[in-house]
């Protein structure tokens, strides 16, 4: 079985992305960013791909889903570059892992 693969964010940071086969979902409010990933999650994607941008409109959105098997939510910075959040989750879900941020060092 294939998984599906979405990109949700601002119009200018996903529409590349179309062009590799991903769903593109453009989203910048925080209500229609949350409906949005609802909606993907209902439907079984296995990838979720969200700027870093959209994120930071649904504080939360990653904590809600850090324990469930599908979909894997990933921050990806925007056109207009990173905020860090997609690294400050990397070391969080690292530290919960291993008890330590080994990646600090």
């Amino acid at each position: 079985m294939r998984s599906k693969i979405a990109v949700v964010g601002e119009k200018a940071s996903v529409m590349g992305f179309r062009a590799v086969g991903f769903e593109v979902i453009e989203a910048e409010e925080s209500a229609e960013i949350s409906a949005t990933v609802e909606r993907l999650v209902r439907e079984e994607y296995g990838v979720v791909f969200l700027t870093e941008q959209a994120l930071s409109k649904v504080p939360g959105l990653l904590d809600k889903y850090k324990d469930t098997r599908i979909p894997a939510i990933i921050p990806i910075p925007g056109r207009d570059g990173t905020l860090g959040i997609g690294m400050q989750n990397l070391h969080k879900s690292v530290e919960r892992a291993v008890g330590a941020d080994i990646l600090n060092h």
